[in-house]
């Protein structure tokens, strides 16, 4: 069995070496496809493969109709908006994520942009503000936002949460209340942490009419997908509130208008950054490495994305 972990934007040389580790250990051979400049390469390169690992690689169905041994493809990390699941199914390969590996990378940056920006990116010229006490709304209660309450509780914040999928129980045995509405969420927050997958129901959902329910000095954290945040209604509320800041780990594609006209009022990271710790690459990518293993042995499909 050949395993290919295929990377524009490479995991850490450690986590290599633990994912060649255990590939290794179970008699699979591991090939790597690290920094690709175009799709050619990843063609030819899966064309033998029987299994392949990626991170925010795209995986088409031109990447499908070329890897054909291809029996399963596992997304080191929690969202999967890359890897096209129908064609997947219609190509009978199994498609899998690894939830909660990244969580606490993903949870610490949040708090890593809010204290940047709150404390005027420490360059000296005014006073900053503190998070104790503050409000912190979590629109989102899964791996991520767990943690996220976790080291707000740290911080002495009163967090809140909507998810319509997670119980009021499991919510407060995690240091969070439960809102009934995204409304509650947005009005009673100052500060708003994002944290769901990209989907139908999810694309532009945080919208301008959500947006101006803000409190004074709102700061909105995006680490989730750029597309959950309506861009125009997020340029319309930047035009009318000048209290209003929106910190991404996800470049908007209006990052210029922000360039131009609101300097001071936002933090966009240089590239996703939120699973860029060494943690969390040994960790998704060592799980993803396990799971196909499992696959393959033991038939194993906890984590699979294709009904």
């Amino acid at each position: 069995m050949k395993v290919l972990v295929a990377t524009e934007k490479p995991f850490a040389p450690i986590a290599i070496r633990q994912i060649r580790e255990v590939t290794e250990a179970a008699g699979y051979s591991l090939a790597l496809l690290e920094n690709y400049k175009n799709t050619s390469e990843l063609l030819t390169a899966v064309s033998d493969a029987d299994a392949l690992i990626v991170r925010s690689d795209m995986v088409t169905d031109e990447v499908l109709d070329a890897a054909k041994q291809l029996k399963i493809v596992v997304r080191a990390g929690a969202g999967y908006d890359n890897l096209d699941i129908k064609s997947c199914t219609e190509h009978n390969v199994i498609a899998m994520n690894t939830p909660g590996q990244n969580s606490n990378a993903v949870a610490e940056l949040v708090f890593e942009l809010l204290l940047f920006q709150i404390r005027g990116g420490f360059n000296g010229k005014k006073s900053g503000s503190e998070l104790r006490m503050k409000t912190l709304g979590l629109h989102g209660f899964g791996n991520v936002g767990k943690y996220v309450a976790d080291i707000a509780r740290g911080f002495g914040m009163d967090t809140y949460t909507y998810d319509p999928f997670v119980s009021e129980r499991v919510m407060k045995n995690n240091g969070a209340k439960q809102c009934i509405n995204l409304e509650e969420l947005y009005l009673k927050c100052q500060y708003i942490s994002i944290h769901m997958p990209l989907n139908e129901r999810t694309n532009k959902l945080i919208s301008y009419d959500l947006m101006k329910k803000m409190p004074q000095n709102a700061v909105l954290v995006n680490t989730a997908r750029k597309e959950v945040v309506d861009e125009a209604g997020l340029l319309k509320i930047f035009e009318e509130r000048t209290d209003f800041c929106y910190l991404s780990d996800i470049e908007p594609d209006c990052k210029a208008v922000f360039e131009e006209k609101y300097q001071g009022r936002y933090i966009f990271t240089a590239k996703k950054m939120g699973a860029q710790t060494e943690e969390a690459n040994i960790n998704a990518g060592v799980a993803a490495a396990r799971q196909i293993i499992s696959y393959f042995r033991k038939g194993i499909e906890k984590y699979k994305l294709n009904k």
